[in-house]
């Protein structure tokens, strides 16, 4: 269905500020009632709800992401001292901007840099540390300063990477996140190959959204059979499926403008299950 011109997208696109953005770019958490809404959120929101690079407000977002990515333009004034935030800003900005558009040339260079990385990180047969630390030594000229430069367990680096693995280290890069303890970074905190004790839950989104991104890479279908095993058999009588109203976090759900109708809600978990099958 189309809900590019419902109630929620209205509302992302009426906070838009004079310079195509929403404040700060970055944070992946849940909106926060009566909070301002950041790029990040935005964005995210806007895609769940069917945007795509052909939408003028997503490519003037996309042309801004890849002039910082270019190092021509500052994306905010936001920075954390912890990280090497210019290099971890290249790396989230380099991931939206292949989720909207996955052949741009400028993104896709940073996808080259950390694959180059992966395959060297994962060439024993299965994900090393010391490799991962080694490889990204001899890349950077530096050792890693913090987490998100070695383990590659984030939403961003799951989002940039597809498409740009040799077919070896892209079963051993799903095989990873899939068994890692605390899941993808951003998304979901538990291991992926277990899937929620519980469907109807807000938990159940959440691990459907981790899966989603890793649903790009080519070999996923032979990797989430058990997943497409335990929606089918999560279905209903009439052939839908229910996460329950707690799922409904302003993130991935409601599509509808409203769920006060049990059968909107349905609808709504319906197309995103039906459209997730679909890429596998």
């Amino acid at each position: 269905m189309d809900h590019k011109n419902g109630k929620w997208a209205n509302q992302i696109l009426e906070a838009c500020h004079d310079d195509d953005m929403w404040g700060n770019f970055h944070t992946m958490s849940r909106p926060v009632k009566g909070r301002p809404i950041t790029s990040e959120q935005a964005l995210r929101r806007l895609y769940i709800l069917g945007y795509t690079i052909e939408d003028e407000v997503i490519q003037r977002v996309v042309d801004r992401m890849v002039l910082c990515v270019k190092g021509e333009q500052k994306i905010d004034g936001y920075y954390e001292k912890k990280h090497d935030w210019p290099f971890f800003e290249k790396l989230m900005l380099s991931a939206w901007i292949r989720i909207f558009e996955p052949q741009n040339q400028y993104a896709l260079e940073v996808a080259y840099g950390w694959a180059e990385i992966a395959e060297k990180a994962f060439a024993s047969g299965v994900y090393s540390r010391e490799d991962d630390i080694r490889a990204f030594t001899e890349r950077q000229g530096r050792k890693p300063k913090s987490g998100f430069e070695t383990g590659f367990g984030m939403f961003y680096h799951a989002a940039l990477l597809k498409g740009v693995l040799t077919q070896k280290t892209e079963s051993l890069f799903l095989d990873y996140y899939l068994t890692k303890p605390d899941g993808m970074y951003y998304i979901y905190e538990k291991p992926l190959n277990k899937v929620p004790d519980v469907f109807a839950s807000r938990e159940t989104s959440c691990y459907l959204a981790a899966l989603e991104v890793l649903a790009e890479y080519d070999l996923a279908k032979e990797k989430l059979q058990f997943v497409i095993d335990w929606l089918n058999a999560n279905k209903d009588d009439n052939g839908q499926w229910d996460f329950g109203s707690k799922a409904n976090d302003s993130v991935y759900f409601p599509l509808s403008d409203s769920w006060r109708k049990v059968e909107d809600r349905k609808k709504d978990c319906t197309e995103r299950v039906s459209a997730f099958l679909s890429m596998l």
